[in-house]
């Protein structure tokens, strides 16, 4: 997990997209997480172009999510719609 998030935070986006705020294993918590993530370091890098670490790490945070989602569309394709739906990922 990310050391720079605070706990309440964390419980915040488990409780809201996993269902539980102890849940943090289901797929939807963890996609919605790298998300939240995402965002974040996107905002940063829009402010720091040259910070290459940082543009690396959010490579690697979008491969992730791409991967736990390719997983939930292949497991079950309603929840995969419902978290594409809610989180806003496609237009």
């Amino acid at each position: 997990m990310a050391v720079y998030l605070a706990k309440e935070k964390l419980q915040e986006i488990f409780k809201e997209y996993g269902g539980d705020e102890k849940n943090t294993g289901s797929i939807e918590g963890q996609v919605a997480l790298y998300t939240y993530r995402i965002k974040n370091l996107s905002d940063h890098l829009r402010k720091n172009k040259k910070d290459y670490s940082c543009k690396r790490a959010l490579l690697s945070l979008v491969g992730k999510r791409k991967a736990k989602l390719k997983y939930l569309a292949k497991k079950d394709i309603n929840r995969y719609r419902a978290i594409i739906e809610k989180l806003g990922l496609r237009k």
